[in-house]
Order: C-alpha cells, then structure tokens, then sequence
C-alpha cells in the first residue's frame, strides 16, 4: 500500500517483483496495472533497473517507477543508490521511463550527501529509505534521526525533488514520520499484512487513511 498527496489523501499501489520474482512476479505488473486504472489509481513499480525489469515497466506504463538498489538473491532493501557511483546505470534507464511518461523515484538512504545527483540522472523524486527511522521510533536517539530525515527532505525540495518514503513504516510510526512537510507519497509494507491480520483489514485501512489525511 502507498499513499500519495499531502494530506496524504489518495491510496496507491506498489508492487515490488525482485529478480528472483520469490513473490511478486513480473506478470502480476499488468493486471495491477489494469485495476489501478479502473480505479483512478496510481501504481508505482519497484525494482532494479534490469533489462527484464524495465521491459515489463515500459510494456505497463505505470504511473511511477521506484529504482532500488536490490541485486539478485538480496533478502530485503537494505541501503539507497549512491546516485553518483550508479549514474551510468541509472541515467539511460531513467531516460528510457521519462520518455514514456513514467514518473522516476530513486531509494536513497537518509544521509546520502550528493541528492544533486538525483537530479542529474533525471529523477523527479527521491524515495527516503526509513529503516533507521522506524528503528529509533521511542528510543533516546529519536529526535536526532527524525530532524536526518527532515533535513533530507528539506535538501531535496530545495533542488525540486518530490519526496516519498517508505520501510517498517507502521501505525506506530506513521503519524511522526509525516511531521516532516512536503512528503508525497509513503510505502507501507509488512507491517500493513501483519496488523491486518491482528486487527483486521478494515481497522487497519481506517487507521493508516486518518493518519495520512491528518
């Protein structure tokens, strides 16, 4: 799930098929596709900028690409690009999207310097990795990670960047993270299957669609 607006007022769709495709799988992008668009939704695809992920991106045209950072036989996303050490991999394929309309986010980790970078290669928004967020959530060092975060997503308006975010963000977390202006869109992952499973789908909906909308 994803939220996109601020207030964050309109639900998405992310989909995220890894190379070894162990959950989501290449073919699930055009059916989820359709749907999004049946419902006046976005979609955005996540993923790393292979030449089989970006064929499947460029045969679906979803309203938004994530490029991620994710080699074969990773777990999970651990860490952002670094845009510049990537940039001869990542400006033909984001030339390739933009071409097409589709909109290009770059996962960066919070305190990556050069976000400059992300423009360069001719991204529209940058996606702040939130690991180290959710992890300080109510511990002494919280205020100090947040005001990272903060300061990131100030760095990148400054260089017109839109701003999205998204990992272990929960209904614990949400509210604070999105104290911090500007923030497009959030991706919810994990969290939101096992708290549905708690409490149920429509409690939990109803919760995540009053934090964004406060």
């Amino acid at each position: 799930m994803s939220s996109v607006g601020h207030p964050l007022s309109r639900q998405s769709a992310t989909i995220h098929p890894r190379p070894d495709q162990r959950h989501a799988r290449y073919d699930d992008v055009a059916p989820l596709q359709r749907l999004c668009a049946e419902r006046g939704r976005e979609l955005n695809v996540e993923g790393y900028p292979a030449a089989d992920f970006l064929d499947v991106v460029k045969s679906t045209r979803p309203a938004q690409c994530t490029l991620v950072p994710d080699m074969p036989g990773q777990l999970t996303s651990d860490h952002g690009w670094d845009i510049e050490q990537h940039a001869a991999l990542l400006r033909p394929a984001i030339a390739q999207l933009n071409d097409l309309g589709i909109r290009v986010s770059l996962f960066v980790d919070a305190d990556y310097p050069a976000l400059e970078w992300a423009r360069e290669v001719g991204a529209a928004r940058v996606e702040l990795y939130t690991e180290r967020f959710a992890e300080s959530h109510g511990s002494a060092q919280a205020d100090a990670v947040f005001d990272t975060y903060l300061q990131a997503a100030r760095r990148a308006q400054a260089l017109g960047l839109g701003v999205n975010a998204g990992h272990d963000l929960d209904l614990h977390n949400l509210a604070r993270f999105l104290d911090i202006p500007g923030i497009l869109e959030v991706s919810i992952g994990h969290a939101l299957v096992v708290e549905c499973i708690e409490l149920g789908i429509d409690k939990v909906l109803g919760s995540y669609l009053e934090i964004c909308q406060s």
